[in-house]
């Protein structure tokens, strides 16, 4: 009589789980919570910056395209609009101010939860100027949400002052 040399089914089962829990232990080492919030808080920072370098002459000198921007082209697309921004010049200075001082606090981990909702609120605002790009716009209200939920993360100075100020008690 020979033997039958095949595993049994079940026994591939404990080898499977181990596969699986190796997997999630990797997953979980590349995504640590910190890096994550450092990670969401650099792309949500990214566009932002870059359009608001775009915005300047010189230092609190806004160029010429900026403010034609919010006087000309961009409209906010509101019910029964859509409708010229109102003072444009003040509005472009205050768009590229917040496109530049949002996203160097959130790089830093500095007030980052304010940051954040200063790029929810930004967001809001570009999505009624521009109503079909909601599919990127969602996306920076996600990150910008995240921020705002699960803070900066331990790579950050939030988190370097909260202990400093612990530590102190």
């Amino acid at each position: 009589m020979i033997a039958d040399q095949r595993m049994p089914a079940s026994s591939s089962l404990p080898s499977l789980g181990l596969l699986v829990d190796k997997a999630n232990h990797l997953v979980q080492t590349i995504a640590l919570p910190s890096v994550v919030q450092l990670v969401l808080r650099i792309a949500l920072a990214v566009p932002f910056w870059r359009s608001g370098m775009l915005k300047w002459a010189g230092f609190l000198r806004l160029n010429d395209t900026a403010v034609t921007l919010f006087s000309d082209e961009f409209m906010l697309h509101l019910p029964g609009g859509p409708y010229h921004y109102p003072v444009p010049a003040a509005m472009a200075f205050l768009s590229g101010c917040g496109e530049i001082t949002f996203p160097i606090l959130l790089v830093l981990g500095l007030g980052t939860r304010f940051a954040g909702l200063g790029l929810l609120f930004m967001t809001l605002i570009v999505e009624l100027t521009v109503p079909d790009g909601w599919p990127i716009h969602i996306t920076w209200a996600a990150m910008a949400l995240a921020i705002m939920a699960y803070g900066p993360g331990r790579v950050s100075l939030d988190y370097l002052i909260g202990r400093v100020l612990s530590s102190e008690h």
